[in-house]
C-alpha cells in the first residue's frame, strides 16, 4: 500500500558510467575458511557465537542482540510491524523529516496517523525536544530516526540522544534508530540502547561501512524483552534465519576486524577529494563527518528533472536526487536543489574519482 519512489527509481536508473548513489562501500572480497561445518543447523534465538560477537561489538549483553539476514531494512520493517501489532490503541507514530523515504512507507504501512518531526537546516538538522514534545500525544507509539541523518550525515551525540529519550520515557513510547551509517565511525556515534536501553531500540548492519551488502546481516539492539518477541515473530513467519549468515558474520568479527577496518578507511582520500572538489567549487553542502555521503546543494532548479532528463542520458552519470528524502507524507515531488552525492560505488584502488567530478561539472554548467 505505501511502496516507496526512491526504491522503485533506484532500481530502475540504466547502468551508467559515473554513479554517485551508493551510500554504502562496496568491493570487500574475502577468503571464507569456515573448515567442517553442520549445515543442518538451525538456532531459534540466533548463533550463540554471532550474538556473543556481536554483543562485545556493541558493549551489550547477548539477550540484547536480535540477527536476522534482512538486512537493516527488514529489521526496521519487521521491528515497526512489531511494535504497532503490540499495542494497536497507540496508532500514532512520529517520523523525522527530511528522512529516507522507505522508512516513513514502512511506518505508514503499519500506523494510522503518522506526525513529522523537523529537523531545520538552519538549526544544522539538531533533534529537537521541545518540537517533539509538541508532536506527540498518548496515542503515540513509536518515533523512528535516523543516526547519523539520512540525508544531512548530522551526528547526534549522547547529550542530544538523552534530550529526546526523555521525551519518550514521560511519554510512554518506543525510538527506533537506523544506525547503519554509524558503523563508520562508532567512535563518534554511541548507540541509542547505552543512552536509553528500555525505550531504545536500534536497527544497523555491516552492508554500508564494510562492504557487505551481499551477506544481508541484520543486527538490532533492545530490551530482552523486544529482543525475544522479535525472534518468535521470525519464528512464525519465515522460520529461523539462515545460519550460514551468521557463521560468515561470527567469522569476520572474530578473525577479520582489522581487515574490515583496513577497508572501510580506502574511502578516507575518496572524501578528502569529493570534499575539496566540493570547496573549490563553492558549492554549499553540509560536512560529513561520518559515512561516505554528502547533502549537496547545487545550481539546478530541480535535480529531480535535471537527472533523469539530463545527467542520466546525457552524461551516464547519476547522483540521488534530494526530493526522494522530503516526502511529506504524500508522493508530490518536491522541486529542490539538493541532491545527496554518494562515494560508494567509486573504487578507491582503480580511481576514476575525477573524471566523474569533472563530468558532474560539466553537467552542471551544461544545465
Amino acid at each position: 500500500k505505501h511502496p516507496s519512489m526512491y526504491l522503485d527509481w533506484y532500481v530502475h536508473v540504466p547502468k551508467v558510467k559515473y554513479d554517485f548513489r551508493s551510500s554504502g562501500i562496496g568491493y570487500f572480497i574475502h577468503d571464507l575458511r569456515l573448515n567442517r561445518l553442520d549445515l543442518s543447523a538451525n538456532y531459534d534465538h540466533g548463533n550463540p557465537e554471532t550474538a556473543l560477537q556481536l554483543a562485545k561489538w556493541y558493549g551489550v549483553n547477548p539477550e540484547n542482540v536480535f540477527i536476522s539476514s534482512e538486512g537493516a531494512s527488514g529489521q526496521n520493517a519487521r521491528t515497526i510491524r512489531c511494535l504497532a501489532e503490540e499495542n494497536p490503541e497507540k496508532n500514532e507514530a512520529v517520523v523525522e523529516y527530511p528522512t529516507y523515504e522507505p522508512l516513513l512507507r514502512q511506518v505508514q504501512e503499519h500506523f494510522k496517523h503518522v506526525k513529522r518531526l523537523e529537523r531545520r537546516e538552519e538549526d544544522a538538522y539538531r533533534l529537537d525536544a521541545n518540537g517533539l514534545l509538541k508532536v506527540v500525544s498518548e496515542k503515540t507509539g513509536l518515533l523512528v530516526l535516523t543516526n547519523p541523518h539520512a540525508p544531512s550525515g548530522r551526528t547526534s551525540d549522547a547529550s542530544e540522544l538523552r534530550e529526546v529519550m526523555a521525551v519518550a520515557r514521560e511519554q510512554g513510547f518506543y525510538v527506533l534508530c537506523d544506525e547503519t551509517y554509524a558503523e563508520f565511525d562508532r567512535q563518534r556515534v554511541p548507540t541509542l540502547f547505552s543512552v536509553d536501553p528500555e525505550w531504545s531500540i536500534v536497527t544497523t548492519s555491516f552492508t554500508k561501512a564494510y562492504g557487505l551488502g551481499g551477506l544481508k546481516l541484520g543486527i538490532a539492539l533492545a530490551k530482552k524483552e523486544l529482543v525475544d518477541e522479535l525472534y518468535t515473530d521470525v519464528l512464525n513467519t519465515v522460520g529461523n534465519s539462515p545460519n550460514i549468515v551468521q557463521l560468515i558474520a561470527a567469522e569476520l568479527l572474530s578473525k577479520n576486524k582489522e581487515k574490515l577496518e583496513k577497508h572501510k578507511q580506502k574511502w578516507t582520500h575518496v572524501k578528502n577529494q569529493t570534499q575539496e572538489w566540493l570547496q573549490e567549487k563553492e558549492l554549499e553542502f553540509f560536512p560529513s563527518k561520518v559515512g561516505v555521503t554528502y547533502w549537496v546543494k547545487l545550481p539546478i532548479r530541480d535535480t529531480h528533472k535535471w537527472t533523469n532528463e539530463c545527467t542520466i542520458p546525457r552524461y551516464s552519470l547519476t547522483a540521488v536526487p534530494g526530493t526522494f528524502f522530503l516526502f511529506k507524507n504524500d508522493y508530490k515531488l518536491a522541486k529542490t536543489s539538493m541532491a545527496r552525492l554518494s562515494l560508494g560505488n567509486v573504487n578507491p584502488e582503480n580511481q576514476t574519482l575525477t573524471e566523474a567530478l569533472d563530468t558532474l561539472e560539466a553537467a552542471m554548467k551544461a544545465h
